[in-house]
């Protein structure tokens, strides 16, 4: 059964793909707006992709740095001067097939995703894989280092990776931090840049943010960024299997208001492979096993993983698949 659905989840993870390399986060025809890039969305979908076609998934990285190129003026910007509103930043999302940047206001100060992305490029470079290209793409990452800088991102109030109250997220502060020790291996990274970030870090771990003690996005500094200490490890798993695993997934943090229903809060389906993920890695099969079970559970009668379960009942939302959770199923059985 498990190799079946291996299967089944690559071709829904390549059905989301546009011809440029970028994924949609949902499916291509869905109406609340998932048919189009997030960056950090296709990081995740192409950590997915990586698990059976590396050279694709190099594709992507280089489509998200043909995406940043386009609006490199942008970063110019914000390296000369702090940014002083939203719209300065890197934007989060943009036109699958045009590049252009979808500019609405909203929570779109995601400095994780900038994080993310120069993780990705240096691990990869780490493992013998070339996402840089040429003297472009070097100068742009290089440049991304600088934006980190110009921003202050250990600081920097972002929406995060939920896209909601503008703080200081250790979610977003672990990205960048990872994402600078792994590209200073191709660009010049001040030791003191990310020495602030982990100072942050470690002064807010365990939790998230100050108003969130515990939050689902605390996974991504155990996996992909393993950047926290056993302890800090520890504590960000008890937290949330104790405060955030429900039957049909694991809610973002406690009170999260999106989908809730019936005062429940809404269950993620990409939080059980994920734990599952964590779990292989650190050699514990009992626990693997059970969250993959569950991750089996959720999954619609095609092998789809939705966002998530309304109230963690039997209702899913719209947002079916959603690309980063089926992506997270085939990091955890690959």
């Amino acid at each position: 059964m498990k190799l079946f659905l291996k299967r089944k989840s690559k071709n829904i993870l390549q059905a989301l793909r546009y011809p440029t390399g970028l994924f949609a986060a949902s499916s291509k025809n869905v109406s609340t707006g998932y048919n189009v890039a997030w960056i950090r969305d296709n990081i995740y979908q192409a950590i997915g992709l990586e698990q059976f076609d590396a050279a694709e998934a190099v594709k992507t990285y280089q489509a998200l740095l043909d995406v940043l190129l386009k609006h490199e003026y942008k970063i110019d910007w914000a390296i000369r001067e702090k940014p002083d509103a939203k719209h300065k930043y890197i934007h989060a999302r943009y036109h699958p097939i045009t590049f252009d940047e979808f500019d609405q206001e909203w929570g779109n100060k995601q400095n994780d995703a900038i994080g993310a992305l120069l993780f990705k490029i240096g691990e990869l470079h780490e493992q013998g894989l070339t996402v840089l290209r040429d003297h472009g793409d070097y100068r742009l990452v290089q440049k991304l280092v600088y934006y980190l800088e110009s921003i202050q991102y250990w600081q920097d109030l972002d929406n995060g990776v939920w896209e909601e109250g503008e703080e200081v997220h250790a979610s977003s502060v672990g990205a960048c931090v990872a994402g600078l020790i792994k590209i200073q291996k191709l660009v010049y990274v001040p030791d003191e840049l990310y020495l602030k970030g982990l100072e942050t870090l470690n002064a807010l771990l365990p939790r998230e943010s100050a108003s969130k003690e515990v939050d689902l996005a605390l996974l991504t500094l155990i996996y992909p960024y393993h950047i926290v200490t056993p302890e800090q490890r520890d504590a960000i798993l008890r937290n949330i299997e104790k405060k955030l695993v429900r039957e049909k997934g694991v809610i973002r943090y406690m009170d999260d208001c999106y989908y809730a229903k019936d005062g429940k809060e809404a269950s993620w389906t990409m939080g059980f492979p994920w734990l599952a993920k964590i779990y292989k890695d650190l050699g514990d099969q009992k626990k693997y096993k059970y969250y993959l079970a569950k991750t089996h559970e959720v999954m619609t009668t095609n092998g789809e993983l939705p966002e998530l379960y309304l109230g963690d009942g039997e209702q899913f939302n719209e947002n079916t698949p959603l690309g980063w959770a089926q992506a997270m199923y085939l990091v955890a059985v690959s």
